[in-house]
Parts: C-alpha cells; sequence; structure tokens
C-alpha cells in the first residue's frame, strides 16, 4: 500500500503544477516550445527525463536480465548519438522553428515535411504505446494484481494524455526538471541498497544470469549492432530533442544543455541496468513475459519499503515524462505541418493550442489500441526506433553534414526508410520472425543511406540558399 500512496502523491503533484502551469500558456510558441526560454538546467531536466523511458525500465533491463552490462552497447548507441548532436544544437537553435519536418521542408521541400510527419506519427505513437503498457504494469505490480493489467494500462493512458493537456511543452519541461532529480535520486539510492540487501558484489556477481560471451553476453553480434543502430539513429533524429533545442533561449544554452545530458543519461543508464543484472541474481530463471518486469520486482519484493517507494516515484517519473513528451511531437506534427501549413495557414494561437489538445486525446487512443501489435515492450522499442531512425535521420543528418544532398535524394530516403522498416515488421508479425532473421534496422538503414547518396549524385547539385541557413559557421 505505501507504493501505491507514493506514486498517487507523485501524479498528483505533478498533475497539480501542469494545471497551474496552464494559465501561463498564451499561444503556440508557449504551447508547442515553452516561449523560447528554457535556460541550460532547465533543459538538461528535460532533455533526460525524456530521453530515459519505458524502453530503459522494461525493454534494456530485459536485456541487461538476460546479457548481463553487454546490454551497455544497446545504450552506448544513444551516448554516442548525443555526442553527436552537441555540434548541431546551436544551428537548430539558430533556425528557430518548431519541428523536425520544418527542417526538413526547408532543407528540401514540402514531400519531406509530409513523410516526416508520417514517420514521427508512426514511431512516437508505438513508443508512447509501450509507455502505456510499463505504466500499467506498475499500477498492476503495486496493487497487488487487484488492478487488472488491462484496466491499470487504460488507467495510465487516461492520465497521460489528461497531464498533456494542461500546458504542453511549457508545463513538460519545467516539471522533468523534477522528474530529472527523482529519476537520479531513486537510483542513485537503489543500487547502494540493492547490493546490501542482495547479500554482496561478490554474491550478485556469482549469481548472475549465465553469460556465453564476456563482451557480447548471449547475443550475436548481429543481434548486438541490431540494438546499437536503432538507439544511436534515433538520438541523432529525435523530435523531442529538437523541439527542445527550439524550445531554448539561445544558441549557448542549447550546446551547454547536451553537455549535461550525456553525462546523465550515462549515469542514469548504468544505474538503471546495474538494478536490472543484480535482479537477475535474485529472481532467477523469469521467462521474457516477465524480465522485462525485473526492476519493478526489485523495488516491491527486495528493497525496503523507504526505497522502493523512492525507486516507484523514480519509475512514474520515467514513464509519464517521456510519455507526455512522445505524445506532444506528433501533435505538434500534424497542426503544425499538416493542418496549418496545407489547409489553413492562418491560424490562430488560440485555435492552434485547442486543435493540438484534441489531437493529443486522439493520438492517445491510436497508442492505446496499438499495444496489442506487439508482444513485448522490447519489440516495440526497436520497432519504434528503426522506423523513426532509418526513415528521417539520414536526410536529417545530410542537412547540417552534406551540402550536396537534392531534394529527390531526401525525399526518397525518407520513404524507403520508413517503407522498409514497416515491410519488415509487418512480415515478421505475418511469419513469426523477421525475414531471413535479420533485424529491421539493416535493410532500413542500407535502402535508406543507398537512396540518399545515389539519387543525390545522379541529379544537380542544390542551390546554395538550400543548404546554407544549416551550414557551420
Amino acid at each position: 500500500m505505501p507504493y501505491v500512496w507514493t506514486i498517487l502523491a507523485y501524479l498528483t503533484l505533478l498533475l497539480g503544477v501542469g494545471v497551474y502551469l496552464a494559465r501561463r500558456v498564451k499561444g503556440q510558441e508557449d504551447f508547442m516550445v515553452a516561449g523560447r526560454r528554457l535556460t541550460a538546467p532547465v533543459l538538461v531536466g528535460t532533455l533526460l527525463a525524456t530521453w530515459i523511458g519505458s524502453g530503459d525500465l522494461f525493454s534494456v533491463a530485459d536485456l541487461s536480465y538476460r546479457h548481463g552490462y553487454s546490454s551497455l552497447i544497446g545504450s552506448a548507441g544513444g551516448w554516442l548519438g548525443i555526442v553527436v548532436v552537441f555540434f548541431i544544437a546551436g544551428r537548430v537553435r539558430r533556425f528557430g522553428q518548431f519541428t523536425v519536418p520544418d527542417i526538413l521542408e526547408a532543407r528540401f521541400d514540402y514531400r519531406a515535411r509530409i513523410l516526416a510527419t508520417i514517420t514521427t506519427v508512426i514511431a512516437y505513437v508505438t513508443i508512447v504505446s509501450y509507455q502505456f503498457r510499463g505504466g500499467g504494469w506498475v499500477i498492476e505490480m503495486v496493487s497487488g494484481g487487484r488492478v487488472p493489467e488491462s484496466q491499470a494500462i487504460a488507467w495510465m493512458a487516461a492520465f497521460v494524455v489528461l497531464y498533456a493537456l494542461t500546458a504542453g511543452m511549457l508545463s513538460v519541461a519545467y516539471l522533468d526538471v523534477i522528474n530529472g532529480i527523482v529519476m537520479l535520486l531513486g537510483f542513485f539510492i537503489a543500487v547502494p541498497v540493492l547490493v546490501w540487501a542482495g547479500g554482496g558484489v561478490s554474491h550478485l556477481a556469482e549469481n548472475v544470469t549465465p553469460r556465453s560471451h564476456a563482451l557480447l553476453g548471449n547475443m550475436s553480434l548481429l543481434e548486438a549492432l541490431g540494438y546499437l543502430l536503432p538507439t544511436l539513429l534515433l538520438a541523432l533524429g529525435n523530435g523531442n530533442m529538437y523541439q527542445r533545442f527550439f524550445s531554448a533561449r539561445d544558441e549557448r544554452e542549447a550546446r551547454r544543455s547536451v553537455v549535461g545530458w550525456v553525462v546523465g543519461a550515462i549515469l542514469l543508464g548504468v544505474a538503471i541496468q546495474t538494478v536490472a543484472v543484480a535482479g537477475s541474481a535474485l529472481f532467477k530463471g523469469l521467462p521474457p513475459a516477465r524480465s522485462g518486469k525485473i526492476i519493478l520486482y526489485v523495488a516491491v519484493e527486495t528493497l525496503p519499503v523507504w526505497a522502493g517507494c523512492i525507486l516507484m516515484a523514480a519509475i512514474a517519473a520515467i514513464v509519464t515524462s517521456t510519455a507526455t513528451s512522445f505524445l506532444l511531437v506528433p501533435a505538434t506534427n500534424l497542426v503544425r505541418d499538416v493542418y496549418q501549413r496545407f489547409v489553413n495557414p492562418g491560424l490562430s494561437d488560440r485555435r492552434s493550442v485547442l486543435l493540438s489538445r484534441a489531437v493529443v486525446v486522439l493520438l492517445g487512443g491510436a497508442a492505446f489500441l496499438l499495444i496489442r501489435f506487439f508482444r513485448t515492450v522490447l519489440e516495440a522499442a526497436y520497432a519504434a526506433y528503426t522506423v523513426y531512425g532509418a526513415g528521417l535521420t539520414p536526410a536529417l543528418m545530410a542537412t547540417f553534414f552534406w551540402k550536396r544532398a537534392t531534394v529527390a535524394g531526401g525525399v526518397w530516403s525518407i520513404a524507403s526508410g520508413m517503407g522498409v522498416t514497416i515491410a519488415w515488421e509487418v512480415s515478421k508479425k505475418a511469419i513469426g520472425h523477421h525475414p531471413w532473421s535479420v533485424p529491421a534496422v539493416y535493410p532500413a538503414l542500407a535502402v535508406s543511406l543507398a537512396v540518399l547518396v545515389v539519387v543525390s549524385l545522379a541529379g544537380a547539385p542544390p542551390p546554395r540558399e538550400k543548404w546554407e541557413r544549416f551550414a557551420s559557421r
């Protein structure tokens, strides 16, 4: 029961502050990019809280349970991507728009905007769906099974949608500072307490899941890279990240925030995986359907109640902050990049906010219905990372690093990367495994890059005005 009250109190606090901040929303800039006044400390908190989500709590933890610290291979892709992002953060803020499709239309054309919006909606609604599932697992666990999983997922979905309806990015950004602190506190306390409760480092090390390879755990090299690449691609093209850079007060604040973000992501990522690895020594032989919940088992059944409550608050912070952010981005894309751009260019600020809130509800419902498509959080996470990363990231990186990329090359790269990923995942659903047992990221990324390069080189170089504003000064 203490866990229930802890989570209820924390979620009530978040909702209350969100409702209070809603009064400060005056228009589109406040709702979508927090009025463009965020400083580096606030940006670090919101970038960290958004990046660490149910994918880490349940999919990476699942990998850690089965492969030990070899699961860091997947997380390292994200860390490497964040390092690269440091070199473009200032340029993104200088561009001063709202969304990734804004960037892609300016660099290529309107078709890139449309394709980028479609890709983002598919990927981000999938990500939101497994945030709902993860939150449902938390509610089911702390209720002792009295709330069935399906009902718990519905409750979490309803809360996230309600929370997102408050003040948009304005509330999310400032509340994520609190979420980030709670996340760090929860896991940094959990690690030493768990080691003590589990009988010490040597006892845990002797009982963790056996590994066949020191570096790869129980994975093949193909499988390991299949986890690293999608995370790297998502980090490079993450729409949440770009929207937060657009929210920065200036270029300097945007660049500074990346340093704190990568440090926090590494520290928190290692702490989360340490809890999962230690948990594999205490809860042996869990089937795949349960191994993804290892951190919940540790919080409720191993840690002292006080430490478990803090960890549960951290878990609630992770799920709600990530779900809300990944719900707001596609809502912004649909309103700004489709409706305002092509249907109603004169859309007023007030109607833009109202319409964004209505779209949040629709996308939340779509995410809830999508939950049944993927069997596990791990499957959903890497499918979403791949459809977004292979679809958008090559063209987006070409925007900043390859002047020779043409309009046709960028547009067809996005279309082919997205199309191959979807076809691969649908095939997996139909036959029970990926074609030839090859993860979708390999064919999707290869086709996307090949199309970008070949089509661009086959055409005339783009005019200077297409790439000049994105070039490094």
